[in-house]
């Protein structure tokens, strides 16, 4: 079914005027000539409900042949991890005797969530969650030193039960790490999932892929973003609206290394883009609100704003 719907242009026609002011001085002058309506057709296609019924039978008939767990079972899984692993997340503690019960129960929780994918995972579900669970020592060393660079990172945080109750900041951190672990043993899909859901909880948008060193902090956090093919050392700390992207490129080059590495130790202030995938920030640099970056500066660099708007840049001083 197609429709011609009218369009309307509006079209101002305007009369410049250049004349003489006081003291000589020239005045440029706007004077409204005429005003144009007219109007175009535009086809527009309109399906009538037999063939929305129709191409909705077939979304459906595909979505049902390539079925993923829900959503919330997948959230579900990662906060239980998370809460197992920090109960001072959710403020709901174990007892001794539950704890090593509970690991099973995670390992479980996670094969039966991707049964339903397993002609999309390299290995059976089973080898795959005992994968996982082998890399969780690891997630909870990385995620306490995390938690203590937070705390030691922002002069309003009292302890780090308050960093791990409440700050956003940790939690983007700690549903990226249990994702990217994930993605390290190629479960499709459900590292994004977990991601997305942090950054719908959070604001903080950080790519499963996207490889993070230990001593991560950020503060505050809203509006953060760190792309795919991002590379952060040790302790780097970010502030809110940091952007860690790529420059626009061509889909075909969706593989290459697109997004910025970050050495050690860096501090990036507020609202800072830094783009591309040459683009290096040396170690022990500092990056000012609101700079723009898409090329290197080399370690112990300094990159800010001056009153005037111009970028002053001071490298290689050690501090």
């Amino acid at each position: 079914m197609h429709l011609l719907l009218p369009v309307a242009c509006i079209t101002l026609e305007v009369r410049v005027i250049l004349k003489k002011g006081r003291f000589g001085k020239s005045l440029l002058t706007l004077h409204t000539e005429r005003l144009i309506l007219t109007y175009s057709a535009v086809k527009v296609t309109v399906p009538n409900m037999k063939d929305l019924l129709h191409q909705l039978r077939l979304r459906h008939a595909e979505a049902a042949a390539n079925a993923y767990p829900s959503t919330d079972l997948v959230i579900a899984f990662s906060n239980n991890l998370i809460n197992w692993m920090f109960p001072e997340h959710a403020g709901s503690v174990m007892a001794d005797a539950e704890l090593e019960h509970y690991a099973t129960v995670l390992e479980g929780q996670l094969a039966a969530l991707l049964q339903g994918v397993q002609h999309r995972l390299p290995v059976s579900a089973t080898t795959i969650s005992q994968q996982f669970m082998a890399q969780v020592p690891g997630i909870y060393s990385d995620l306490t030193k995390d938690a203590e660079a937070i705390l030691q990172g922002d002069p309003a945080a009292t302890c780090l039960y308050e960093v791990i109750r409440a700050y956003p900041g940790f939690y983007a951190i700690a549903a990226y790490r249990v994702a990217h672990a994930l993605h390290n043993i190629k479960v499709p899909l459900l590292p994004r999932i977990i991601t997305e859901h942090a950054h719908t909880r959070t604001g903080v948008d950080i790519h499963p892929a996207a490889v993070i060193g230990p001593y991560f902090c950020i503060d505050h956090g809203t509006g953060i973003v760190i792309g795919e093919t991002t590379t952060i050392g040790a302790h780097v700390k970010l502030y809110q609206g940091v952007t860690l992207g790529a420059l626009s490129i061509d889909k075909s080059m969706a593989k290459d290394k697109r997004h910025p590495t970050i050495e050690d130790h860096v501090v990036i202030y507020a609202a800072a883009t830094i783009l591309g995938g040459d683009t290096v920030i040396g170690h022990h640099s500092v990056i000012g609100g609101n700079v723009w970056l898409i090329k290197s500066v080399s370690a112990y660099s300094r990159i800010y704003y001056k009153a005037d708007g111009t970028i002053n840049v001071v490298e290689n001083k050690v501090v």
